[in-house]
């Protein structure tokens, strides 16, 4: 049994890393920011102690566990809901992007009830479920889209075979242009920052940047390159890390009204051609070779072993491609050299689609057999915008950077959160888990930083960022993404910036955007998800698939609405309706939408992940994630870095009461 915070000692501040003055101090500051908080709720002591910042990033992590959990020592999660460490200011909240809107339309839409940003938060999320043909209009002011044939309305349901709707039908545009565009609102200038970026072992050099202008006139450059060695309507593969020329690449491919196919650059050519072949791709950009952690890795060999098509190869180094290429690739100089001189200063007209034309394959990850084939719309960029807007703050002046690739629907969506909300999109060419990526977060000046809880976690474990030598005081926020996180790893990240909120996000390729996420106007919990995504609806479904009371602390498989914006329609190479409808129950005359995720409902209406529906393990009769089993073993042992539950059937000696033997991988460092 832990102590309580007013139980501390110096003795104990010492055990956590401090040299004898500083535990001195800190105790002086601890007692004080005690003896100033009026109230006996835990919740207030702990704003008080962020608040005064009695905590730096520079202390050591134990310390900062030591106070966190001292402070929330007897505090009752089954009756109170999880801990809260972050909270948000109304004066700030007014100053968000959502909550500005709120303060202009709250009281129109939503009359005498609408008070304030953070009270009515959970109102105005339930009218834009209701009523999304009035929250969507807002939204598309706000961002950079501009449509050549403006759509006829925001939501059709007439065609009754059709479960999630018709979205802005008849609307025309090229969502490229939209992010290439200077705009009022937001505001977007020519010579605003469009991309900042620096590669792997440049620590010492000024970081590159490229303005808006700067990054139009390549892009176009590029799609008049395209027209030369393609057709309109191809679908064209990029295979390559998420450099300040495959951002230009995809912008190009968009604008010259090809597709987009997104291919890992982690995949090995099995892999890649599955998706070259599903995709029926007629070319692929790529890399010779990727760098990462100081290391080359060979990328060109595992793409000419998968296709047959022509490839246009960029190099890794500025000194040209470093391997010699087949008789029918090009190199990056080659490809852009088809492009006449007159032809380069010309404007390149975009091809101009309606809504639902794709601009992007992006795939399933494939573990269970062939990956889907997602088609991801123009539609589907815009929501992803919207997202990034609403529930991530992003605004004109931020500084977007999350570590990740093209070849997952991350890559897209930080595209088009940035390009379309007017922030700048900041590029680290070589691997997050060094010195390096932290100096170019400070360099960049990133207010918003983007991860995942694996990258976290080697954060955590090694300390390879150096954060407390490091100046990164810029970052309002975290975003992550992709895993479960794990409480005490959240808490270490939080802590590098005062203790700023880390936004969970939890969504999927085929929606374009997250049905929970954590949300600015709301108090944050540790590895929970405070909110419903603006418009998203859900229930959460019992084992009969019977959905549970609204605000009932609950656990159970989610059931989506299905009008919902930007979500596929089909896919290209399965039955669209088996997968996401078949066998889902009604709710209100809607058949739901099918997602696979288990969630949990808190008290507090905080939300959980528990896994997939279809990854759990029946233990003697009773129903098991192997997330909950994840989550067990990995808090046994510090020096245990992954974990991962596997079902084995049992033997003929097995052990018929478990039914499954429950494995664990671990890993440890050394």
């Amino acid at each position: 049994m832990g102590r309580s915070i007013s139980e501390l000692g110096v003795e104990d501040l010492v055990n956590t890393g401090l040299i004898l003055e500083e535990a001195n101090e800190f105790e002086r500051v601890l007692k004080e920011a005690i003896f100033c908080t009026k109230s006996s709720d835990p919740r207030d002591l702990w704003r008080e102690l962020v608040a005064r910042k009695v905590l730096k990033p520079w202390h050591p992590h134990r310390l900062h566990q030591l106070v966190y959990y001292s402070v929330y020592q007897h505090w009752d999660v089954s009756t109170k809901g999880p801990p809260l460490y972050w909270f948000p200011s109304l004066e700030k909240s007014k100053r968000t992007n959502l909550g500005r809107v709120m303060e202009i339309y709250g009281s129109k839409l939503l009359g005498a009830s609408y008070q304030d940003p953070i009270t009515s938060f959970g109102i105005f999320h339930k009218f834009s479920v209701q009523h999304p043909e009035a929250y969507w209009p807002i939204v598309l002011k706000e961002l950079s889209v501009s449509f050549l044939e403006a759509p006829k309305c925001i939501l059709d349901t007439s065609d009754k075979s059709k479960h999630g709707g018709t979205w802005l039908p008849g609307s025309v545009l090229n969502v490229a242009e939209c992010c290439l565009l200077p705009s009022e609102q937001p505001k977007k200038e020519d010579d605003s920052l469009a991309i900042l970026w620096r590669d792997e072992g440049s620590d010492d050099t000024r970081v590159n940047h490229m303005t808006l202008k700067e990054l139009r006139e390549q892009v176009m450059l590029v799609a008049h390159a395209l027209d030369s060695t393609f057709s309109k309507g191809d679908a064209i593969a990029i295979d390559m890390q998420m450099t300040v020329n495959a951002v230009i690449i995809y912008l190009a491919i968009i604008l010259a009204g090809m597709v987009v196919v997104s291919i890992a650059d982690s995949f090995a050519a099995k892999e890649i051609a599955t998706r070259l072949r599903v995709s029926k791709a007629k070319g692929i950009f790529t890399q010779d070779f990727i760098v990462r952690g100081g290391r080359k890795f060979p990328l060109y060999s595992r793409v000419i072993e998968a296709a047959p098509y022509k490839a246009i190869v960029l190099p890794v180094k500025r000194n040209g491609v470093g391997v010699q290429l087949r008789e029918q690739d090009l190199s990056w100089k080659d490809f852009l050299s088809s492009v006449h001189q007159c032809r380069r200063k010309k404007y390149y007209l975009p091809i101009y689609q309606p809504i639902d034309a794709v601009a992007n394959i992006l795939f399933s990850s494939g573990t269970t057999g062939e990956p889907k084939a997602i088609p991801f719309t123009q539609l589907s960029a815009i929501r992803s915008a919207g997202d990034g807007w609403a529930q991530f703050d992003i605004q004109a002046g931020d500084v977007y950077c999350w570590p990740t690739s093209l070849g997952w629907v991350v890559g897209p969506i930080l595209l088009f959160s940035c390009l379309l909300n007017g922030a700048t999109l900041a590029l680290y060419h070589g691997s997050p888990l060094g010195h390096g990526f932290g100096k170019f977060v400070q360099d960049a000046g990133v207010t918003v930083l983007g991860t995942v809880p694996s990258i976290v976690k080697t954060w955590k474990s090694t300390e390879c960022l150096d954060w407390p030598k490091l100046d990164n005081d810029k970052v309002i926020s975290f975003v992550t993404s992709g895993e479960a996180s794990n409480v005490d790893d959240d808490l270490w990240l939080s802590s590098r910036a005062y203790y700023n909120p880390v936004l969970e996000t939890c969504g999927g390729t085929e929606l374009a955007s997250s049905y929970i996420q954590g949300c600015p106007l709301q108090p944050q919990a540790f590895g929970t998800f405070s909110a419903k995504g603006m418009t998203t609806g859900f229930v959460i479904l019992d084992d009969n698939g019977v959905p549970y009371p609204e605000d009932v602390p609950c656990v159970g498989e989610v059931g989506l609405f299905p009008l919902y914006m930007g979500a596929t329609d089909r896919l290209l190479n399965a039955d669209h309706e088996e997968i996401y409808f078949k066998g889902m129950p009604t709710y209100k005359g809607m058949c739901l939408r099918r997602h696979g995720d288990i969630i949990k409902r808190t008290v507090g209406g905080y939300f959980v992940v528990q896994g997939r529906a279809d990854d759990t393990m029946n233990l003697g009769g009773i129903k098991t994630s192997s997330l909950e089993i994840e989550s067990v073993c990995h808090q046994a042992d510090e020096s245990i870095l992954e974990t991962a539950a596997i079902g084995v059937a049992p033997g003929k000696w097995g052990s018929r009461t478990a039914g499954y033997i429950c494995g664990i991988k671990e890993r440890i460092q050394l």
